[in-house]
């Protein structure tokens, strides 16, 4: 195989569950080496989230993987001296602590760039490292909702909703390692330095909301909750099937929606010159997804997708875990791969996106262990056998 695009890029992962490590991840699979330090006798809190075997969560398998595991207590002066070492050789500090806390371990953004101008600092915090809310404990529920995602998330005039993964911090880890990688181009290819990256959770999500803050710069509309319908957008909604089971339909193109209504029996819908275009179509959409809705409603969920099909209209089921496990088109594109855990249990992640043609991406090595590269790490930094063997006998590593 090619050599992978990041090879020889080390990465130092001071961070913990999901926003930088995410960040880590994304970076290892194209070949970084990703040191991850953990604390001693607990480890990152992500190994017990969820459903465990044998005590560690199948989730660890996937967010770890091609990562090495250092055990330091981060508490003690001694270890921060051992991380601060192992900064000046990286090329990349990932840390997503609350604002404040690498300073006060002495590991602040100045104190590194002195030691390791070539260093890039990604820091990943609920709301930034300045700003008056800069202090405050940030989770990516909490920055979704700042956002603006929360409230427009669910079934009007209900509890808004979140979507069932936490996407403010996955966001949060892909605008990370975008950021590394700009930083890396900008130091290795322009001549640049090292540099400080500042991600936050809110501002992450905040950048992919699209239209809702142009609208109400432009004209006070605050947008609402709409279920499955895209506001503004239509014909686009997830509609019953005589089953019960849902299928979502997106017919908002021009020359689609003609196809749709023809094939639904509406051609008097298709044909309407105020339809033609999608401004006239949002005017109508309640009417547009009665129309739709009739339709399915009188056939299985088979029938109206091969039906939908073979006029060219872009629709889909509702995935489940199982639905996309069984999925031929997953499994053609080499989405889904086998992990084996340490302990023998074999689990499907997600594969390496995106997809590169020359330098691809890699599943090299499982997640690891708590603590397992610590010895191998550490000596790797020029530590001595009995300088291991005794900062072991005293807690610092395990």
């Amino acid at each position: 195989m090619n050599t992978q695009i990041l090879s020889g890029i080390r990465v130092l992962e001071l961070g913990q569950l999901i926003a930088g490590p995410f960040a880590a991840k994304t970076l290892a699979d194209f070949g970084a080496e990703v040191i991850k330090v953990e604390t001693p006798g607990e480890g990152d809190p992500l190994r017990k989230w969820r459903m465990l075997h044998n005590g560690t969560s199948v989730w660890w398998q996937a967010q770890s993987r091609n990562k090495q595991s250092v055990c330091i207590d981060l508490r003690s002066e001694e270890g921060q001296q051992l991380v601060r070492r192992l900064a000046e050789s990286a090329d990349v500090l990932i840390e997503n602590f609350r604002p404040g806390t690498m300073e006060k371990w002495g590991m602040g953004w100045e104190a590194l760039h002195a030691a390791n101008p070539r260093l890039i600092m990604l820091r990943v915090s609920g709301y930034g490292q300045d700003g008056p809310k800069r202090d405050e404990p940030g989770f990516a529920a909490i920055g979704e909702a700042m956002a603006g995602l929360r409230y427009i998330t669910g079934e009007p005039g209900r509890v808004p909703v979140r979507a069932g993964v936490s996407l403010g911090d996955t966001i949060a880890g892909l605008h990370g390692a975008l950021g590394v990688m700009l930083a890396l181009y900008q130091r290795d290819a322009r001549g640049g330095t090292g540099q400080m990256i500042d991600v936050a959770l809110y501002e992450s999500v905040f950048n992919l909301t699209e239209s809702l803050l142009p609208e109400y710069s432009a004209f006070g509309a605050v947008r609402k909750p709409a279920g499955g319908a895209l506001p503004g957008i239509a014909p686009s909604n997830a509609y019953r099937c005589a089953d019960g089971e849902y299928v979502l339909v997106s017919g908002n193109g021009d020359s689609i929606f003609k196809r749709l209504m023809h094939l639904i029996g509406r051609i008097d819908l298709g044909d309407d010159p105020d339809l033609a275009r999608n401004d006239g179509r949002a005017r109508r959409a309640d009417e547009l997804d009665a129309a739709i809705g009739a339709w399915t409603g009188s056939l299985p969920i088979d029938a109206v997708l091969q039906q939908l099909k073979q006029a060219q209209v872009p629709s889909g089921r509702i995935y489940s875990a199982k639905d996309i496990a069984e999925d031929e088109h997953y499994r053609a594109r080499g989405v889904i791969e086998k992990i084996c855990s340490a302990d023998g249990l074999e689990v499907e992640v997600p594969g390496i996106m995106p997809k590169l043609s020359d330098t691809p991406g890699a599943i090299h090595s499982r997640a690891p262990v708590l603590g397992e590269h610590t010895g191998k790490v550490l000596a790797e930094a020029g530590l001595a056998a009995d300088e291991i063997a005794l900062l072991r006998a005293r807690g610092v590593i395990a």
